[in-house]
């Protein structure tokens, strides 16, 4: 049996991201929303039961789907820890040097034996977007350079249009979500490309270069 090697690009749903939107392959959109956190625990009985009945009434007023996402990692302490020791050797008073060095050491050895986690929130908001597919002789025959223009001005068109239904729905969820107190903000090209890298690449510890991708 013949195998086909197969790049890791063909096991990426995502087709491109540009204008704050990533595009699927199949077409559809998603915008993503990162949330501020809600202390639901120190609340009062009647600010939980407020709570749970707008965000109740938030779910129920929309008519597509959202999804949920919590991105979980460990906290990189050692860009801190750096910083505290170039201060520590800026100290003219061996008191200071002493403990500074001190404090230095409790932090290492509190973070190898504690996983200091952080939590980030996010909200992806979708949008499919009508496909129109050419089959059969017609999507053999190659296009003139006129009709390719054309085709690729209409796509632009079409993408705008496409955007501005996102954005509605955008400003829905971010209202929703702010009656309970919940505060988002919609990420950028660059933030998007990060993420995603993040979530493709768990073992990578560097950011992408954007201007490669």
């Amino acid at each position: 049996m013949a195998l086909t090697n197969s790049s890791t690009q063909d096991f990426i749903p995502i087709k491109e991201i540009r204008e704050n939107v990533v595009i699927l392959k199949d077409g559809s959109m998603r915008a993503v929303l990162i949330a501020s956190s809600l202390n639901f625990a120190l609340k009062s009985v009647d600010e939980r039961t407020a709570i749970l009945l707008q965000y109740q009434n938030f779910l129920n007023s929309l008519d597509f789907h959202i999804q949920f996402f919590i991105e979980s990692k460990k906290l990189d302490i050692r860009p801190y820890i750096t910083a505290i020791e170039e201060r520590g050797k800026e100290q003219t008073n061996e008191l200071i040097k002493v403990q500074t060095r001190e404090y230095v050491e409790f932090i290492k050895n509190f973070t190898e034996v504690t996983n200091i986690m952080t939590k980030s929130f996010f909200v992806v908001v979708p949008y499919s977007t009508p496909i129109i597919e050419t089959r059969g002789f017609m999507a053999k025959i190659p296009l003139l350079n006129s009709k390719k223009s054309r085709l690729e001005a209409n796509q632009t068109d079409n993408f705008r249009e496409y955007k501005i239904q996102l954005e509605q729905r955008i400003s829905v969820v971010q209202d929703g979500l702010n009656r309970i107190g919940v505060r988002t903000t919609e990420l950028g090209t660059e933030e998007l490309v990060e993420l995603y890298f993040k979530i493709f690449n768990p073992g990578e510890t560097s950011s992408p270069n954007i201007k490669n991708l």
